[in-house]
């Protein structure tokens, strides 16, 4: 098996889900675009792929989805309707998204799980190059220093290999999660040896959750074409990172910052508090400086 070399510039969305969790909410708008404040979910995970080097996002969109193709995009009538007022400066950051990245998107007709979708964007992302994933209903954040995107990338330029990121949850809520088995290699770093996709809270093989973020090799699409349905009947990407474990190296990342399961009304109401905080921290900040 060849050991991919490129620089990882592709950032793969899977955006395809209902978001049934926050019915009627979403069902005319898709749950990606669901805002945190002022930003919609997805646009918080684009800005983490761009600070961890990604200017191609290639999206797995589904019926509905338009939202999402639309906001990344400009629109000339409210562009022209707010041109040279104060509300201008609130478009600054979506432009400069929109001039600096690239946007490509393919369909997933039909709920297979996360590795179908994952396979779907094999025509977005080619298969020559290592690529990131990112479930943009984990919204993550690190106050501190580098984004979690940005600390896999640094560590795939180290090992060349499938990286997950992955949390300590409390062992009754491992059932949620795919939970890996692994041995340390440095400090919050462990190479895989099993995974297992929502287990049974006796069967766990330790309380290490894996959540939406993923550096993936182009070997993996080979691995899903070959694996099975698992939980559910879908195609699990859990599993097929199992079987890659299994062939080549897997590592997974206990990673440094904060992550908010916003595919939940609880998570999302957290997260919403959390940033508002921040923000009202940013606020005050510039109140208190003294003015020159």
């Amino acid at each position: 098996m060849s050991t991919p070399t490129g620089k990882i510039t592709k950032c793969l969305f899977p955006a395809a889900g209902y978001g049934t969790r926050f019915l009627p909410a979403t069902k005319a708008m898709p749950k990606e675009m669901l805002p945190i404040l002022t930003k919609p979910l997805i646009q918080y995970g684009v800005e983490e792929a761009m600070e961890a080097g990604c200017n191609v996002m290639a999206t797995i969109t589904g019926r509905g989805k338009r939202a999402i193709t639309d906001h990344f995009d400009i629109s000339y009538e409210l562009e022209h309707q707010i041109k040279g007022s104060s509300k201008e400066s609130l478009l600054k950051d979506i432009r400069k998204i929109i001039e600096t990245c690239t946007f490509t998107y393919t369909r997933q007709n039909e709920m297979k799980g996360l590795g179908d979708a994952i396979y779907k964007g094999k025509v977005l992302v080619g298969d020559n190059n290592p690529f990131a994933v990112i479930l943009a209903d984990d919204l993550c954040v690190n106050e501190k220093g580098d984004g979690i995107l940005k600390q896999m990338v640094d560590l795939y330029n180290k090992y060349k290999c499938c990286i997950v990121a992955c949390m300590e949850v409390p062992k009754e809520d491992v059932h949620k999660y795919g939970v890996i088995e692994g041995k340390p290699m440095e400090d919050g770093v462990f190479m895989v040896s099993n995974m297992v996709e929502k287990p049974d809270t006796d069967k766990a093989p330790s309380n290490l959750a894996v959540i939406g973020r993923y550096i993936l090799t182009p070997e993996i699409f080979e691995v899903i074409e070959n694996t099975k349905p698992g939980k559910n009947g879908e195609l699990q990407i859990t599993d097929s990172l199992c079987e890659q474990a299994k062939k080549g190296m897997v590592l997974a990342y206990k990673f440094k910052g904060r992550r908010f399961d916003c595919g939940s009304v609880e998570g999302f109401v957290e997260a919403t508090n959390y940033f508002y905080e921040l923000e009202k921290k940013k606020e005050d900040k510039k109140e208190k400086k003294p003015k020159k």
